[in-house]
């Protein structure tokens, strides 16, 4: 077993851990092009074993990996944690439900004052292109799959379609 870090030219991807015979093996740390960590066990070159996804914006997903897929035992494959530290829970949602209009951070510090309503998680709600749906991390444009930064407009990653339709459906406009 060797330790080693190398960027993968033809992915923009890189990986820092241990190797067997070449490969990535063992404990490591494998970074998408996009800024997104894995990190955890590889056998011959997969995540396998316990790892973490660590996303860019601050969330993570925990879970068992066989072979490059996470095996948990919920829908959900494993544990999705949001950036503020909520954890998602099939079944068992609290946070902003039906019966409760209340945001994760008005659960965990207590409603605001008349006038300091939060419009989401984090205060007031960031103005957004017309045509477009805010997905909480910036806006996406459904006619590009485009999702952009709330304040600079610029591209911050690529949707895929079942995102866009998810976020025509349940998105703020």
């Amino acid at each position: 077993v060797h330790q080693f870090a190398y960027t993968m030219e033809y992915t923009g991807s890189s990986y820092e851990g241990e190797r067997v015979n070449g490969r990535m093996e063992g404990d490591g740390t494998f970074t998408f092009p996009n800024g997104t960590k894995y990190i955890g066990q590889m056998v011959d070159g997969e995540f396998h074993g316990e790892g973490t996804l660590h996303f860019p914006n601050g969330s993570t997903f925990t879970s068992i990996w066989n072979r490059g897929k996470a095996t948990g035992k919920t829908r959900a494959r494993g544990q999705y944690s949001f950036e503020d530290g909520l954890k998602f829970n099939e079944g068992e949602w609290e946070y902003c439900t039906e019966d409760d209009r209340r945001y994760y951070e008005e659960l965990v510090d207590g409603l605001r004052p008349a006038g300091e309503t939060l419009e989401v998680n984090k205060g007031k709600a960031e103005a957004i292109p017309e045509g477009t749906r805010d997905v909480g991390d910036g806006y996406i444009d459904p006619n590009t799959n485009t999702v952009h930064d709330y304040k600079s407009h610029d591209a911050k990653r690529e949707g895929d379609k079942g995102e866009v339709d998810w976020a025509l459906k349940m998105c703020r406009k």
